[in-house]
């Protein structure tokens, strides 16, 4: 499809799968997954000028995108990360690297170092596998953020569960304050 807006396509998809399925009679399975063509016809429904909305367009937007936010696989798309529906989407727990970061404003940053790191609205936390990716996550809520280390490898250890995100983000369902510092 010529001249299709990606951001715009993306960010419709995004209500669809992290936050409000229902608001579009879609229905996740537990780990999140939905038939390609449902989602197709919900947003084909939308908006006219989706009306011939196909998978290679899905396809192309993910391309195109700067991070690997959705994933296709035998006529089923899903989000990998970032749900805020009831439902939990179940995830497979992994070993997780030695080191993880949190991109974060300083107030959170506060709380976190004595309260430790908590899923809030979402029902994951959210790990970044390098300080560059966390600094761009943590300048979404602050033009200053601070990057917290996490010791996920002793974090696993300790029995905290992980899960592997995409290739540059893990999730984990929470982190007490003695595997969090301040990175340097």
């Amino acid at each position: 499809m010529s001249d299709l807006n990606f951001t715009k396509l993306s960010n419709m998809i995004s209500v669809d799968l992290h936050h409000h399925p229902e608001a579009f009679d879609l229905e996740l399975d537990s780990e999140g997954w939905v038939a390609v063509d449902d989602l197709l016809a919900a947003l084909r429904s939308r908006r006219r000028e989706w009306a011939q909305l196909c998978q290679d367009d899905l396809i192309a937007m993910m391309q195109a995108a700067g991070k690997q936010r959705y994933e296709i696989k035998e006529g089923r798309i899903r989000a990998l990360y970032g749900h805020s529906v009831v439902d939990k989407i179940e995830k497979v727990a992994a070993e997780p690297p030695e080191m993880l970061y949190h991109g974060t404003d300083p107030a959170a940053a506060q709380i976190i170092l004595s309260e430790g790191l908590k899923p809030m609205a979402r029902q994951y936390v959210h790990h970044s596998t390098d300080v560059t990716t966390a600094r761009m996550v943590g300048s979404r809520k602050s033009a200053n953020p601070v990057i917290l280390k996490v010791r996920a490898l002793d974090a696993h250890r300790a029995g905290m569960l992980f899960y592997l995100g995409n290739e540059d983000i893990w999730l984990s369902d929470a982190v007490p304050p003695q595997f969090i510092e301040k990175a340097e």
